[in-house]
């Protein structure tokens, strides 16, 4: 019998890229999502082959006993705007799309006994305090920020999740995504990768918040999307086992790109790979709360998952580069 995947959010960014993926894995796959930073472009295909199944529904509303029927295999939760632009935007909607999106994810787990992959973010560690990041670091997040409806929405996403596990021992894992990029990223998101190839693309200057040198580290969303498949293939036990003896108290890891760069970096990087571009750098002041330094420590992941990323940055942007020149002619368009 085929097996069935859940995946809100996927009709956006990385949730088409997993959707995808989930197909060729042999799933047949149900994507929810309100499409509000989503797009159905980025499943026509899938939807065209008949591959899955869409829902226009907001998370928020969905009905954990509605969709128990369906007896669901596995659930991926990735449902939240993930971008500063959109979710500083609507930051009620936001923090509330964190909650009820993973209590959703969390009671249908608990009515099926599907297996459950909740997305977190390495916005909950805020402006980190140590560096690299680590797993077993807190976080040093501003709960009244303009970020806060996001960095604290995830955060305790965390929180639910943990505590399903311990109250109903359900069988959750959590990974906390550092930058991601690549094709069909949504070109008025504000990430910086985005950002910085469609204003090189369409000749406007580049512009960089304060002066460049906060880090981040770059990861190409099919590293992403590999690693959350070897973590859901997991036998539980061995998941148990492993966070127990690394003295971790739920299951989660940091899944990112430990090769790290300066914004400034990357935008003359993107300059290079894009010379006929007449575009310059200009700099604005730095927003609040923005981190300064962002690279994950993957000891874990390596460890459990005997994965790391393979994308170089350079790779990546030319894929990506490809991808947002096909597509706009300079002329770039959402739907």
């Amino acid at each position: 019998m085929m097996r069935k995947a859940l995946v809100t959010g996927g009709a956006g960014f990385i949730g088409s890229h997993l959707s995808k993926r989930l197909v060729d894995d042999g799933f047949k796959v149900t994507i929810i999502d309100n499409l509000y930073t989503g797009s159905r472009r980025n499943i026509a295909e899938l939807e065209e082959k008949g591959d899955v199944k869409f829902i226009k529904l907001d998370v928020s509303e969905a009905k954990a006993e509605e969709f128990a029927k369906e007896n669901f295999d596995e659930i991926y939760n990735l449902a939240c705007p993930a971008s500063p632009v959109h979710y500083q935007a609507t930051p009620l909607k936001t923090a509330l799309t964190s909650f009820y999106g993973v209590l959703f994810s969390l009671e249908l787990a608990r009515l099926t006994g599907a297996k459950l992959m909740h997305a977190s973010t390495s916005e909950i560690y805020g402006d980190p305090l140590l560096h690299p990041q680590e797993e077993h670091q807190w976080g040093n997040v501003n709960t009244i920020g303009i970020r806060s409806c996001y960095d604290e929405g995830k955060r305790f996403a965390e929180t639910l999740v943990s505590d399903y596990i311990r109250v109903y021992d359900i069988d959750a894992r959590m990974i906390r995504i550092f930058n991601t990029y690549g094709p069909k990223m949504h070109p008025q998101d504000g990430r910086v990768v985005s950002n910085f190839i469609v204003e090189a693309l369409e000749g406007r200057d580049i512009t960089i918040y304060g002066d460049g040198s906060q880090t981040r580290s770059f990861q190409f969303v099919s590293d992403l999307v590999e690693a959350i498949r070897k973590y859901m293939r997991l036998d539980r036990a061995k998941v148990k086992e492993f966070f127990c003896k690394n003295n971790l108290p739920a299951p989660v890891l940091n899944i990112g790109n430990p090769s790290e760069y300066t914004v400034k970096e990357l935008a003359a990087k993107t300059l290079e790979k894009l010379p006929e571009s007449p575009s310059r750098l200009v700099f604005e002041s730095l927003p609040g709360d923005d981190p300064k330094k962002r690279r994950p420590d993957i000891t874990l992941a390596k460890a459990l998952l005997g994965w790391e990323p393979k994308i170089t940055l350079d790779e990546g942007l030319d894929k990506t580069i490809e991808y947002f020149r096909a597509k706009s002619n300079n002329k770039i368009s959402i739907d």
